[in-house]
């Protein structure tokens, strides 16, 4: 049996669709609830259903920038100011006059743009440097491949808390 090799085509369709894959998980997770709802929290955390959507829409945002511009579409969390930070944990929340429908065609946008930045990009190994951060080894640098898989990670980890949250507030499971 010969051995055959990905292209490149292939390897995007492949990111794109584990991608896609998390994503609806984590839609799916807001499934029938009211906007009430997708601001409770029902754990210990600070998290609810509708910031954990429009978390992850913040960073298919900022790091599908940082493919296409490098490291000046982030602020290095050094360089954050307060009011940075405040931004940053409203993301985490549904704020007043924010919808779970809102939330979640913003979302959809986001994804749609990703989709087509990725679709269009001649090639997945350019490399940018990530900005100084405490987690992060001076000298760090990301591929749009790298880049992606981030994307992906946090998509599947906050999926996964989204089921937690959900269950915790009326026994709905996405799976099981």
């Amino acid at each position: 049996m010969a051995e055959q090799y990905v292209g490149k085509a292939e390897t995007m369709h492949d990111l794109l669709d584990a991608l896609d894959g998390h994503r609806e998980a984590l839609r799916y997770t807001t499934r029938d609830l009211t906007d009430e709802q997708a601001g409770l929290r029902t754990t210990a955390s600070e998290l609810c259903l509708g910031g954990l959507i429009k978390h992850v829409t913040s960073v298919e945002k900022r790091w599908g920038a940082f493919i296409l511009e490098g490291p000046s579409a982030l602020v290095g969390v050094t360089d954050m100011t307060e009011a940075d930070w405040a931004r940053r944990a409203d993301e985490f929340r549904m704020l007043p006059g924010e919808t779970l429908a809102g939330v979640l065609d913003a979302y959809a946008e986001a994804a749609r743009r990703t989709d087509e930045m990725v679709a269009g990009l001649p090639s997945l190994d350019v490399t940018y440097p990530l900005p100084e951060a405490p987690w992060t080894k001076p000298g760090t640098r990301w591929s749009a491949r790298r880049t992606l898989l981030h994307i992906i990670g946090e998509t599947a980890q906050h999926a996964g808390h989204a089921d937690i949250i959900r269950e915790a507030l009326d026994g709905a499971r996405s799976m099981g």
